[in-house]
């Protein structure tokens, strides 16, 4: 005899829709929901991904015309990066949702020269050409060291990405500015409980899109509260051509060459632990071979970023946690933002649009993704053994590489002492975090590779 709980399952199962076979990851959205998907990721790194080619167009004393054409430059090569990373393109792209956008790494070496007369804009950019290439070439080097990351090194490296990326949303909520203003923060909040009470008490559709939905929401109430300015957008055109080596054909010089790779080469190790991060959310093992075919796409994102006057591009992290919030876990998402950004980049009003969303409304939203980050590593972290011989090893890894990639963020003074060439990895807590749990593995627990399938 079939208990009721037993009669109750069979039930469901024999209602539910048949399985497709196909993996959520590789699932295609209908046309409505993949358009609103996509948006949703665009919004929340839209704010990120301008930011780069703003401040160097201003260290550089651009006029507003030529910044604006970086901006489109800049959106028209992540939206191109973004979608072979996602879809994939023969030896490119680790088919996961992810989207691609400007490193803050790189902007320090890029400031320099920006502002050297020896270098400028054409030595800048063929910077970016050349550090490209280098990238690209380097990835099977680089992607090696994914044997070297079980799960205490992994769970702690997205757990300090998630710690990372905290005071971004932060910074956020108080209009990105130093000190905070109670309307800036009431807006954020109203955007936060809005995402909260979607995601509790909408279904399907609905609760998919809270975090879109909480940013327009918290627009509308900027927008009336004086925080948006409208009249810029009568200043942008409706229609432009992204062209290549509009500053000029690039030059190369070699100790430019040299910092942009070297900065590259530690967001390669960035660029795994997101990689790793989103894997686990959308349940699909990656080995080797696709974590390569991912770091070839930093290599050809930043070649196609010099060729079209922008700037060396990586896996951003800013939307690794809205996979996490709204549990979309298909890759055509991503591919679909990247061709929304593609969009804006040809139509340049419609660019400023989103670029006038202020910082407020996103903190609301950022709080959220990226607590989830942290909430993700933790949930790895969960399934290390702390409880044998190892376990206790096991803690100690954690305890010392969380600690370690808190540095830049508490004191980044702390190592200011050190050469300058290494300021890309020692400012990355990120960076340390990883160097850190993979030499203390070593060290406690040998050489043991995970699992890949």
């Amino acid at each position: 005899m079939e208990t009721a709980a037993e009669q109750s399952d069979l039930a469901a199962r024999s209602s539910a829709p048949p399985r497709t076979g196909t993996a959520p990851v590789d699932e295609v959205p209908p046309a409505n929901k993949l358009l609103a998907f996509g948006l949703q990721h665009v919004l929340v790194m839209y704010a990120g991904a301008i930011a780069v080619p703003i401040l160097i167009g201003g260290v550089a004393k651009l006029p507003m015309d030529a910044i604006a054409m970086l901006i489109s430059a800049d959106l028209f090569a992540c939206g191109i990066a973004s979608v072979i990373q996602s879809a994939g393109l023969w030896k490119f792209g680790i088919r996961l949702p992810l989207m691609m956008g400007v490193t803050f790494a790189a902007v320090p070496p890029m400031t320099v020269m920006a502002t050297d007369p020896a270098i400028g804009l054409t030595g800048l950019f063929g910077s970016v050409i050349a550090a490209g290439v280098v990238t690209i070439a380097l990835a099977p080097l680089v992607g090696r060291m994914v044997a070297l990351f079980p799960p205490v090194v992994t769970g702690t490296v997205i757990t300090v990405t998630g710690i990372n990326l905290v005071p971004v949303g932060i910074n956020w909520m108080a209009g990105g500015a130093k000190v905070g203003d109670p309307l800036s923060l009431t807006i954020s909040l109203i955007v936060l409980v809005t995402i909260l009470a979607i995601t509790r008490y909408a279904r399907g559709f609905l609760r998919n899109i809270a975090v879109l939905l909480g940013i327009l929401i918290g627009f509308a109430i900027a927008s009336f509260a004086g925080k948006v300015d409208f009249s810029v957008l009568s200043r942008a055109s409706w229609f432009e051509f992204v062209t290549p080596f509009h500053f000029g054909m690039p030059t190369f010089h070699l100790i430019p060459v040299v910092a942009l790779s070297i900065v590259m080469i530690v967001v390669m190790v960035e660029t795994t632990g997101m990689m790793l991060a989103v894997a686990e959310m959308v349940d699909k093992p990656v080995d080797q071979a696709d974590v390569v075919r991912g770091l070839r796409v930093d290599g050809l994102g930043t070649l196609i970023g010099g060729i079209f006057n922008t700037f060396p591009y990586v896996t951003y992290s800013q939307n690794v946690g809205l996979v996490g919030v709204t549990g979309i876990k298909s890759r055509w998402v991503c591919v679909c933002a990247g061709a929304i950004m593609i969009v804006l980049a040809l139509f340049p009003k419609l660019s400023t649009l989103f670029a006038l969303i202020p910082h407020c409304v996103l903190g609301g939203a950022g709080v959220v993704m990226f607590g989830m980050v942290v909430a993700t590593g933790i949930k790895v972290l969960v399934d290390v053994d702390y409880r044998h011989e190892s376990g206790r090893n096991n803690l100690l890894i954690v305890a010392v590489s969380v600690c370690i990639g808190m540095v830049p963020l508490i004191n980044p003074g702390l190592l200011a002492w050190l050469p300058h060439w290494l300021f890309p990895f020692t400012h990355s807590g990120i960076v340390l975090a990883s160097v850190s749990a993979l030499l203390l593995n070593l060290y406690f627990n040998g050489y043991r590779p995970r699992a890949m399938a």
